[in-house]
């Protein structure tokens, strides 16, 4: 009997993407190394129907929701 080779999963590729908002064009890369992945937990989700945002729109919804309207 002979044990098979484990083939090692491919790396996920960085796709593309153009913010929902502005329309800024950038990378997002989905092995966690991400720029998101560097800012607070509290920055929000994007709204339904929206895809990911630019790291402006996202500081800029953020400052929007918090109560003081400060940016981080």
């Amino acid at each position: 009997m002979t044990i098979p080779k484990e083939t090692p999963l491919p790396e996920p590729q960085a796709r593309r993407l153009a913010c929902s908002r502005c329309g800024t064009e950038f990378g997002c890369d989905l092995s966690g190394t991400c720029w998101c992945a560097e800012e607070t937990p509290r920055l929000p989700m994007p709204v339904r129907g929206e895809d990911c945002l630019c790291r402006d729109c996202l500081r800029k919804a953020a400052a929007a929701r918090s109560p003081d309207g400060a940016q981080a």
